[in-house]
């Protein structure tokens, strides 16, 4: 039998972290002790909000409506944030989700452990945010597990691992992502790495000359100290991206209509997804896969720039790591392996993660023979990060409709529940199935 090598153990422990261990090894759930806090100024007066840091070291906040009706909204936030996690980090996404809250729900949400990449980590915490809430405010009548962007992966995640218990009863009721990052971990992120190999053929200055020359599927060296602000500086020299139109040099715009023709990435978001490229890829890689590579263009073709074969002659290329590739998949490919009604929301119009992340979770969903547990909804909105109040209540509606029923609604029941959630039709933004 073939013996791992150690360098192989400790990438994968490194993707993983703690959360290698089963949910009960990772930590003990000693409930922590909850402080009253002020609530976001977004929730209603008739709502208390609490904070405490659990036996790993994330910290939980707890939104209880007076009036509960009795059902718990577990929360999977986005991300992921790279900063060490601190007191109030999640008022954030609390503000962002108060509809819930006010419409009844309790809400919880973690920071995790610690900041940067790990979806298996999250996940784990996730669950031990549920247990925990459990633990001190009783087990509701019925707890749904919700996740937007990354957090949509990592809510997903959890409920492969954790929505049965050992006995095999549900510790969840039903699941929701809205505009969840559904590609998973090895699916994901390959774009980023096509910008950066894109942006540098015609830019130069990512690395500049002057800088430390590294393969930019690394993002950065282990040890550089880029800021965002010095990445928006060499973005807006090199294209023009924060001036008007008409004040860009002909190499600026050249160099932009290109970089955007050939990456499809827009305008607006040119500057997160190179931070994401750069900031996030050297979490991922340097802290996380061992230095590794999970990126592969090496037979890519690039098309849409005004000179196709000299981009494709000379654009860096690379070849994945078979070994970081394993890694990343086990932390956070999905499986489809749900046992829960799963409802997935995504905006058509979404500039940050594309709304053909729903068609890949499904074609996932029926491999594994799970399509009818999945109903999936797409809306007119163009924003990643918060949807309408309207999306967020229609949405959980029409799953709570589907586990009073035992019964999967039908395709149309999201603009049908909309147009009772909501009379202003510029409220319902739901697309026709």
């Amino acid at each position: 039998m073939r013996r791992m090598s150690r360098r192989w153990i400790a990438t994968v422990l490194a993707v993983l972290g703690t959360a290698a261990l089963p949910a009960s090894a990772a930590g003990k759930d000693a409930e922590p002790a909850f402080a009253a806090i002020a609530c976001p100024a977004s929730a209603s007066p008739q709502i208390d909000c609490y904070e405490a840091r659990d036996a790993n070291g994330a910290w939980l906040m707890v939104a209880m409506p007076r009036t509960w009706n009795r059902r718990l909204i577990v929360h999977a936030h986005g991300g992921p944030r790279l900063g060490a996690p601190k007191a109030g980090d999640s008022a954030e996404d609390l503000e962002r989700f108060a509809v819930m809250v006010r419409s009844g729900y309790a809400w919880i949400g973690t920071t995790y452990r610690r900041g940067g990449y790990g979806v298996r980590m999250a996940a784990a915490d996730v669950d031990v945010s549920r247990r925990v809430f459990w633990s001190r405010w009783g087990r509701p009548e019925r707890t749904l597990l919700h996740g937007q962007s990354w957090g949509g992966n990592v809510a997903v995640k959890a409920a492969e691992l954790y929505a049965l218990d050992i006995d095999g009863q549900p510790n969840y009721d039903g699941i929701l992502t809205t505009n969840g990052l559904l590609f998973g971990g090895t699916q994901g992120y390959g774009f980023r790495a096509d910008l950066r190999a894109v942006y540098q053929y015609y830019c130069r200055n990512h690395p500049a000359t002057g800088d430390v020359q590294y393969p930019v599927w690394q993002g950065l060296p282990a040890d550089a100290r880029m800021t965002r602000d010095e990445l928006r500086k060499r973005v807006d020299a090199c294209t023009g991206v924060e001036l008007p139109a008409a004040r860009r040099s002909p190499a600026q715009a050249a160099n932009l209509r290109d970089i955007l023709a050939v990456t499809g990435v827009v305008e607006k978001q040119l500057v997160a997804h190179l931070a994401w490229g750069t900031f996030h890829f050297q979490d991922m890689v340097q802290k996380r896969l061992g230095g590794r590579n999970p990126f592969d263009n090496a037979k890519t073709a690039y098309r849409g720039s005004h000179d196709d074969a000299a981009l494709n002659a000379e654009v860096e290329r690379f070849r994945a790591d078979p070994a970081a590739v394993a890694a990343l998949a086990y932390d956070a490919d999905l499986s489809g392996l749900i046992v829960l009604p799963t409802v997935t929301v995504h905006a058509r119009h979404d500039p940050t993660v594309s709304y053909e992340a729903e068609a890949a979770y499904k074609a996932t969903v029926e491999a594994a023979g799970r399509g009818h547990l999945l109903l999936q909804a797409l809306t007119d909105e163009s924003d990643h990060s918060r949807l309408r109040d309207t999306t967020y209540t229609s949405a959980l509606r029409v799953l709570e409709q589907w586990l009073d029923t035992g019964t999967r609604p039908a395709p149309d029941a999201f603009r049908d529940t909309c147009a009772h959630v909501s009379r202003r039709r510029d409220d319902c933004r739901f697309l026709a199935p």
